[in-house]
């Protein structure tokens, strides 16, 4: 695990987009057992390709105007339960950190994993997440 005085500041630049931090399996339980509506998961991470491109893009769609429901953040190698519970609800899809995961009614319905995220530029990992938003965030 690790320090969590390193980690915090991590944290805080996903908590203080508006993104709800889930640190226990029961949190996320009850965050992502709700069935209604679209619900982004962000992974978050310590690694190079969280900090460069995942958390800037994460940055960059919290103002779009078509976005999920709601936003939740587990933290991976820090709140270890929390993540793996989080997984579960991913669709059977492996293990990524970061990765951003987007659930409509309860279901997986697009998955962004870290081989997607690192080697490009934030703006390009923001544009797959805004549509994903477009297609199923969309309201009728």
């Amino acid at each position: 695990m690790y320090d969590p005085r390193m980690v915090q500041p991590m944290r805080e630049e996903v908590t203080g987009l508006g993104v709800k931090e889930l640190r226990t399996p029961e949190e996320v339980d009850e965050a992502l057992g709700e069935k209604g509506g679209t619900t982004l998961v962000f992974v978050n991470s310590v690694c190079g390709c969280a900090a460069g491109n995942a958390r800037p893009a994460l940055r960059m769609v919290v103002g779009h105007p078509v976005r999920p429901d709601r936003m939740f953040t587990v933290f991976a190698g820090q709140d270890r339960e929390a993540t793996e519970r989080a997984r579960t609800y991913f669709g059977g899809q492996p293990p990524s950190s970061p990765g951003f995961a987007l659930l409509k009614d309860g279901n997986l319905v697009g998955m962004l994993h870290r081989h997607h995220i690192e080697g490009r530029m934030a703006n390009e990992v923001a544009g797959d997440l805004t549509a994903a938003f477009e297609k199923f965030c969309a309201k009728a």
